[in-house]
């Protein structure tokens, strides 16, 4: 029996920053653009990225959330970024610019309301994969709102989900690694989000800041990518009490493929895929995992993150290029899952969270 091609939403992808900061021209295939980068050691995923436009569509990956990205940082701090808001907001305006030509060239076609998301989907189902690819534009890290106003601009040409914090702490709320609750900048950026129905994405942000956000925050929430506290032990994951109220707020948690999220103690540049024997089956416990407390399928998805500054060197072992996002499919097929709880898993708890929501 043939395995059937699902549709996938992936709810994190850094296209943007890959085409900017590392010149990656996404139209190509992934083996041109690892061709192109041998001999470069600026970034440690040269040659070895996984995702392109192309290997978005022999996946079937035909509707992502896709981000802008640019933090500050303070001096001296060893976190990558820019010494000022204005500059941080420059650089995701050349992010937007991307994607705005990306669009002319006919290859992304941005969603922004319930109607161009149905529109969409309907072109995936008769487009036999030659589609332009629609993504929803989210925001990495809120540094580079500069003040409301910017807010306002950003949702004017398109911008639909914020996570306010990113690594360390941050502008408007503490990150991965640091601690503390929302700051008064970081209140009112939540209030303003609520008045404009942005979706809160919650990666990222660290536990105090978290429960900071569910008492303030009454609009829309997911975790773009999250994995599970309780199978890899770090802040950067969700406890299983994070996850019971995600749950509450009906919200939905995109399962990240990045090593260290998946194996226990990795250390980041020394240990292999290959030494770890990592394989997409660790991905799947983590969905598992939420759908055991949820007692449903609800509430897992997937949040790839796999353009996010890491390729082979750093995802599973089964997976070559984002298409291989099928493979999660057979697994949880394996595991007992049935084809309404992997359909739901794959795309649809993101899509009926935005039809919910928009």
């Amino acid at each position: 029996m043939n395995t059937p091609i699902r549709i996938i939403f992936d709810a994190h992808l850094d296209l943007a920053m890959n085409a900017m900061e590392w010149d990656r021209d996404l139209r190509w295939s992934v083996e041109k653009i690892r061709d192109s980068e041998k001999g470069m050691t600026d970034k440690p995923d040269r040659g070895k990225g996984t995702v392109s436009f192309p290997s978005l569509r022999d996946g079937n990956v035909g509707l992502f959330v896709a981000t802008q990205i640019a933090r500050t940082r303070k001096p001296g701090s060893e976190l990558p970024g820019w010494h000022s808001q204005e500059q941080a907001w420059a650089q995701t305006q050349a992010q937007i610019a991307w994607y705005k030509e990306m669009g002319n060239a006919n290859e992304l076609v941005q969603i922004t309301n319930k109607e161009q998301l149905e529109i969409h989907l309907k072109n995936i189902k008769i487009s036999s994969m030659n589609f332009p690819l629609g993504y929803i534009l989210s925001l990495e890290g809120a540094d580079s709102i500069v003040d409301l106003k910017h807010l306002e601009i950003a949702y004017s040409y398109g911008l639909r989900a914020v996570g306010p914090a990113h690594y360390g702490p941050g502008v408007y709320a503490q990150g991965t690694d640091a601690t503390g609750g929302l700051n008064s900048k970081g209140k009112e950026l939540l209030s303003e989000m609520e008045r404009l129905r942005i979706i809160l994405d919650i990666s990222h942000l660290c536990d105090d800041a978290f429960w900071d956000a569910m008492k303030i925050f009454q609009g829309p929430v997911w975790a773009s990518h999250s994995n599970c506290r309780a199978i890899i032990p770090h802040n950067r994951q969700i406890s299983d009490d994070q996850i019971k109220e995600m749950i509450r707020r009906e919200s939905v948690i995109g399962t990240a493929l990045d090593a260290w999220m998946l194996v226990p103690g990795w250390e980041r540049w020394k240990l292999t895929p290959e030494e770890a024997n990592l394989k997409l089956e660790a991905a799947v416990k983590h969905i598992d995992h939420i759908c055991q407390i949820a007692g449903n399928s609800k509430h897992a998805g997937i949040g790839s993150d796999l353009d996010g500054a890491f390729g082979k060197e750093q995802c599973p072992l089964d997976l070559e290029t984002i298409a291989d996002l099928q493979k999660i499919g057979v697994l949880l097929e394996e595991k007992g899952y049935t084809e309404r709880d992997i359909q739901n898993i794959l795309s649809l708890n993101f899509i009926d969270f935005l039809k919910k929501n928009w």
